[in-house]
């Protein structure tokens, strides 16, 4: 059946600037329309119709950056006007297509799907090393001794750290999951831990000893800048969105950089922040489970609406763990991976869930 899903696949991005055609599609598959929707949201948890709005609005990205009038880009990918293009766009980015041809922020990317091959370490290792090559070459001053590195989990850390990836400059470890279980505010003071210790099943000191201490050179200060490096996908986003609620609470006035990437293929987008709305955001968002008044980084923005999605009992995740009573152990793990790296849940997370629902 992958083989059938990646023709699909395959099929549908050969037609992106056509009008969609399920008929056609099921005619090329050789079966009916409804046997090709169900099977393809069974196997990647969204509908044909949901994948080709995506793949389309990610990849008219690409003509918005070339600043291809914003007219012809909503043709080429069949909308019927510019303004129907535009709410489609900020629907799913939260910003205007316009908005994002001045300014190019990171997103959360959406790339052509694979249900069928892996990517190699050797090739990822390699394009690590072109990234950082790129990144010294345009932003030198962030490889000095007087910045940052906030990154996301021990294992980044301890890479970053032993390779001195980032030359001379300093660097922490974020080791939390901040997507699941209750949080307060202030970030890192006594009802954070007690909340967050609580949640992850820990004593207050394991937490202190496993979260809060790795991080002390944050808390103490005097970085001239710092830089966050967290994936895209909703885990990250949400860590990120803690640490940068922090920097507002203890009124950091140096410079704040944002260093995005997908965890399956490291090309990073590097952004400048401007404080002044996370901490708002952090206890919208994370604290009373709400959207946030502000706008936001699309990638941001996005990985909000998986959180928030992801409150709910009968969620994308847990709808598509009874679509599959088929998969058992690491075979639905795996299968979890594969339909849903926009979220980035560990096995931990999804075994919960798994449980929650079997």
């Amino acid at each position: 059946m992958k083989d059938v899903i990646q023709e699909m696949i395959d099929w549908i991005e050969g037609r992106l600037t056509e009008r969609f055609s399920l008929d056609g599609l099921a005619t090329y598959i050789g079966y009916s329309p409804y046997y090709c929707s169900f099977k393809f949201h069974q196997a990647t948890g969204m509908s044909l119709r949901r994948y080709v709005l995506q793949r389309r609005l990610y990849r008219s990205m690409k003509d918005l950056a070339e600043q291809r009038p914003i007219l012809d880009v909503a043709f080429d990918y069949q909308y019927s006007s510019q303004e129907a293009y535009s709410r489609a766009f900020k629907g799913v980015f939260g910003i205007s297509p316009k908005a994002f041809q001045l300014g190019q922020p990171p997103v959360q990317s959406f790339p052509k799907l694979s249900v069928t091959s892996d990517k190699g370490m050797i090739a990822m290792n390699r394009a690590r090393e072109l990234e950082m090559a790129r990144l010294q070459a345009d932003s030198g001053e962030l490889f000095e001794r007087d910045v940052l590195n906030v990154l996301n989990g021990q294992m980044m850390y301890e890479d970053f750290a032993e390779k001195k990836l980032m030359g001379d400059s300093q660097y922490v470890p974020f080791n939390e999951a901040m997507c699941v279980h209750e949080t307060a505010a202030p970030v890192f003071g006594d009802e954070f831990i007690g909340i967050r210790s609580a949640g992850h099943g820990e004593t207050r000191e394991a937490y202190h000893t496993h979260v809060v201490v790795p991080l002390q050179p944050m808390l103490d200060g005097g970085f001239r800048s710092v830089v966050l490096w967290f994936g895209e996908d909703m885990f990250c986003q949400m860590n990120a969105l803690t640490v940068l609620a922090y920097l507002e609470q203890s009124g950091f006035t140096g410079r704040v950089f944002l260093n995005s990437f997908r965890e399956d293929e490291f090309k990073v987008d590097q952004t400048e922040l401007t404080l002044g709305c996370y901490e708002d955001v952090y206890r919208s968002v994370l604290i009373e489970h709400k959207q946030p008044s502000c706008s936001l980084l699309p990638v941001l923005h996005q990985a909000v609406g998986w959180y928030l999605a992801m409150q709910e009992a009968d969620n994308p995740v847990t709808r598509n763990i009874r679509s599959n009573p088929q998969l058992q152990g690491d075979d639905l793990l795996q299968h979890l991976f594969r339909t849903f790296p926009m979220i980035g849940y560990g096995d931990t997370q999804y075994i919960e869930l798994i449980e929650q629902v079997r």
